[in-house]
């Protein structure tokens, strides 16, 4: 319950609920939780995987989509974290999240976090596995065993596996390919595919194509048209692998099978006409799905950024959190995860009962909303933590003596 909060960056545990215990002792209680040893990442993360197996039951459609991404969380002045990673330059210190969150192919809205780890500099927590692996693979290769693992699931829709410019990698499309997934990935404009003509890179190919306009889309605060052309393609160059031999030496180009794929261009425009977005598309996904809906699924990808936010920014403050281990970070990430997901199926049903009841969370929050907004995630997380704290006072304090604290505060307004 007292993850459904939405904290201020100064509050870096979990608040205490009204029932007479000290906020010290739910800190305390907190600690020994998170980093008790019979307590596992794999443990925590069964209610989120049997989440993805419920609301897929309830889905039209034959398809979900699991849209992969990295987000760093910056520890820089956290010294106690002994386990800290540096990832780039000297501040961007940290841990890195690797998270794969499905998402409604019909609708775009986020349905359940199916996987998700992370680094540190000692190794790699994975939400499948109980106990810490070896960091010593590359983003795409890990990426690749998640998915592998995601689609062991059995999920009742065909999974379409989504991955931004980082999953620009022949090998790794070959590969996913011959597993018979479905996937989809941004690559660079520069990217060499096989044509009729010849080969060439993706952006001269994208030049030649015929564009139609297909709906109406927000970028970048704008309002925005989105064009679509597509294509069939070849892969067939050779791969380049980031990996290095025993000497340090960049390991050599390997040969590989043609591939043929759909390039899909998607062209976001302006009111005024101009270029705000351009992104290269790559799939393998069959063609009953048509150009302008694999588009869309790409546009939906952004679902994962807002993810990223309400766990960082807008929402449990991630990055304020004081837990000294990756490990105990972790749960707590997946606990948090788990009021997320409860908040987007609130956010997403539509029965009147449920409409009601995000109003009065809303009004619990205190929050000011704007007209065109009435109900936001933060708004939710806020007056679900609020209603729970007035149920748990409930079963502790009488009515008279709620009262009876009210009245002795108001005894004081006058002073």
């Amino acid at each position: 319950m007292a993850h459904s909060n939405t904290t201020a960056s100064l509050s870096a545990g979990m608040k205490a609920l009204a029932d007479g215990t000290k906020a010290f002792s739910y800190t305390q209680a907190l600690w020994r939780f998170l980093n008790n040893e019979a307590v596992t990442p794999q443990q925590l993360s069964a209610p989120l995987v049997a989440a993805c197996h419920a609301v897929l039951a309830q889905c039209e459609g034959d398809y979900v989509l699991s849209v992969h991404d990295w987000s760093r969380i910056n520890y820089n002045s956290h010294d106690s974290k002994r386990d800290r990673l540096q990832m780039t330059h000297a501040t961007d210190i940290g841990y890195e999240l690797q998270s794969s969150l499905l998402v409604n192919a019909q609708t775009g809205l986020p349905l359940s976090v199916v996987a998700q780890n992370l680094v540190s500099s000692e190794g790699v927590w994975q939400s499948h596995k109980a106990a810490l692996c070896a960091d010593d693979q590359t983003h795409l290769d890990e990426l690749s065993d998640r998915m592998d693992w995601i689609e062991q699931q059995n999920f009742s829709k065909r999974v379409v596996h989504i991955v931004d410019r980082e999953g620009d990698s022949v090998a790794h499309m070959r590969r996913w390919n011959q597993s018979a997934q479905y996937w989809m990935v941004r690559v660079k404009a520069g990217s060499k595919v096989r044509t009729p003509e010849g080969d060439c890179s993706i952006s001269v190919v994208a030049e030649q194509l015929g564009y139609r306009s297909t709906r109406q889309v927000i970028c970048k605060g704008q309002s925005c048209t989105q064009w679509i052309g597509g294509t069939q393609v070849v892969l067939a160059r050779a791969a380049k692998p980031k990996r290095m031999d025993k000497n340090g030496q960049r390991l050599k180009a390997v040969a590989g099978e043609p591939l043929k794929v759909r390039l899909i261009v998607s062209k976001i425009l302006n009111e005024d006409g101009d270029v705000v977005a351009q992104w290269y598309l790559l799939s393998n996904v069959s063609s009953d799905v048509d150009d302008a809906q694999l588009a869309l699924w790409y546009y939906w990808r952004w679902t994962i950024e807002s993810f990223f936010k309400l766990l960082k920014g807008a929402g449990h403050q991630l990055e304020s959190w004081e837990q000294e281990t990756a490990r105990a970070t972790f749960n707590r990430i997946l606990i948090a995860t788990q009021a997320c997901v409860m908040a987007w199926g609130l956010m997403q049903a539509q029965t009147e009962e449920t409409i009601q009841t995000r109003l009065f969370l809303v009004r619990l929050s205190g929050r000011q909303m704007k007209r065109a907004r009435p109900v936001t995630l933060p708004a939710l997380l806020d007056g679900l933590f609020t209603l729970f704290t007035m149920l748990e006072t409930m079963e502790h304090y009488s009515l008279s003596e709620l009262k009876k604290f009210a009245q002795i505060a108001k005894n004081y307004i006058n002073l």
